[in-house]
């Protein structure tokens, strides 16, 4: 007997032209001898199958961040790092999103999240030549990709809402080449610009808003080379809410006098896990992938690292941080201890994040890291030397021994950093981290200081504009993503589509 099931569905034609027929053959060779398709070589080599029947959104965001060469900066599996739609949760939980799909303002935020910049127009903010003119440049180029939102029911097809790229344009018949991420459903096709767009013009029922388009382009530089802001702990909204909001009304009801105080108010409150929602970007490998040797792509974003970890040292904000924490009995008890069992520390954090990925099971549930770990120093091909914490990862009956990589500075003491773990019950978190986090926070947290000479003074040494270019992207990133978490929090990405302004 015949399983149940379908097998694809037959392309409503006209309106929509099948990519593989003649006319669609025809097309494509028009588009590319015009120079509207430079966009497609790069979508083609990364188009993908959505997984889920509801994950059209995060297949289409997944295939263009990847075909625009964005590093999602934590790895997919094995040693690799990849974006895939398991990976972009970070606006709506996947059992959600799978239950019942998601919206637009939900996958601008996704895109943001990621490091992309995103313009995104509903069509009640644009025109159909508007949006021409937005086809035209991001298909003549391969460095703007357009995500299309919107109703399967103009063209004739089944179901409603959806979201796919459009892979190029052919000028003459004015007609756009819908890259369906529902290969399963229906091939690429092509069909005319003005009934995409009033397929775009059409409500969301559960948003009660039009549909629309993105357009999503590769940042000038990656974000999050240090570190980045986690939502998928349980208790991210707590820690978000803390830092924006109640931070601003714990210095305002304060009789504070100097940085110190600040510093001692802010920490006092600090939420249970902290350390767990800002993580270090580390360099884990399984260590039969790299052995002994560091490969150029490791050695560059380890020298970045030192780089941007020297500039956090160098600010004034991170002096005050160091005083703050090395004057306290707790600080010095950890200083006496020596600088190995506090990177044994970080790094049996760092392992632990890592672990999920390598062994497909987070440390919850048995997952054990870094036994047995050891320090070794390698040497690059130019004598520079690259700190190495090896530990074994065990899962069940299954052993890794992995490396993390970690950059010459984190092994020095001489500043006198310390774990804040120890201080703060923070978590796996240092001075630096919290510089870097406090320097992110939004300008307007220090309004409320009612001493107006310290008021200037934190004011100045948290000023953005005073930063090395390097550092100050990598605290604007943060900042961004802080105001992110934020509008998820309070559930508006879908009444406001823009990206923060930091």
């Amino acid at each position: 007997m015949a399983m149940a099931g379908l097998y694809r569905r037959v392309l409503p034609s006209p309106p929509a032209v099948d990519f593989a027929s003649a006319e669609g053959k025809r097309l494509f060779k028009d588009a590319i001898e015009a120079g509207t398709m430079e966009g497609f070589y790069r979508l083609i080599s990364y188009f993908q199958t959505q997984s889920e029947p509801a994950y059209c959104g995060l297949a289409s965001l997944s295939m263009v961040l990847n075909a625009l060469a964005i590093d999602p900066r934590r790895k997919w599996k094995g040693p690799w790092r990849w974006f895939d739609e398991s990976m972009l949760d970070c606006c709506e939980p996947l059992e959600k999103v799978k239950a019942e799909g998601i919206s637009f303002g939900k996958v601008v935020c996704l895109a943001q999240c990621a490091g992309a910049d995103v313009q995104a127009f509903r069509t009640s903010q644009s025109t159909m030549d508007s949006f021409r003119q937005f086809v035209k440049r991001c298909c003549s180029a391969d460095n703007c990709h357009i995500v299309s939102s919107y109703n399967r029911a103009t063209f004739r097809q089944t179901g409603t809402g959806h979201f796919s790229p459009i892979g190029g344009y052919h000028a003459e018949s004015d007609m756009v080449l819908i890259l369906d991420v529902a290969r399963f459903k229906y091939p690429p096709h092509w069909v005319p610009l003005y009934l995409l767009w009033e397929s775009m013009d059409t409500i969301d029922e559960k948003t009660g808003q039009n549909r629309g388009f993105m357009l999503i382009s590769r940042p000038r530089r990656d974000p999050g080379l240090l570190y980045t802001l986690s939502c998928t702990h349980k208790n991210w909204v707590g820690i978000a809410s803390y830092l924006v909001d109640d931070v601003s009304q714990l210095v305002k009801s304060e009789d504070l006098k100097d940085v110190q105080d600040v510093l001692r108010i802010v920490c006092a409150s600090l939420p249970a896990d902290f350390g767990k929602f800002i993580q270090w970007m580390a360099e884990v490998r399984r260590e039969a992938d790299g052995g002994s040797s560091i490969s150029e792509e490791e050695k560059g974003r380890l020298a970045i690292k030192e780089e941007l970890l020297e500039q956090v040292q160098d600010t004034g904000l991170f002096r005050h941080v160091s005083h703050f924490f090395c004057s306290t009995a707790d600080c010095q008890r950890v200083l006496a201890s020596g600088i190995e069992e506090n990177v044994h520390e970080i790094a049996t954090s760092v392992c632990c994040q890592g672990a999920e990925i390598l062994c497909g099971k987070s440390c919850s549930v048995g997952c054990m890291c870094c036994r047995d770990t050891c320090i070794k120093c390698l040497k690059t091909d130019d004598a520079r030397p690259i700190s190495v914490l090896s530990g074994t990862v065990v899962s069940g009956n299954t052993e890794e021994r992995v490396d993390v990589l970690l950059p010459q500075n984190l092994m020095n003491l001489s500043s006198g950093e310390t774990d804040l773990a120890s201080c703060v019950k923070a978590g796996p978190a240092s001075s630096r981290i919290l510089t870097v986090l406090l320097l992110a926070l939004p300008p307007e947290t220090w309004c409320g200081i009612q001493d107006e000479n310290l008021l200037k003074e934190l004011q100045s040494i948290t000023l953005t504009e005073e930063l090395p270019t390097m550092l100050q992207e990598e605290v604007l990133h943060l900042r961004r993503q802080l105001y992110l978490l934020k509008k998820c929090q309070e559930n508006r990405v879908d009444e406001d589509l823009s990206a923060p302004l930091v």
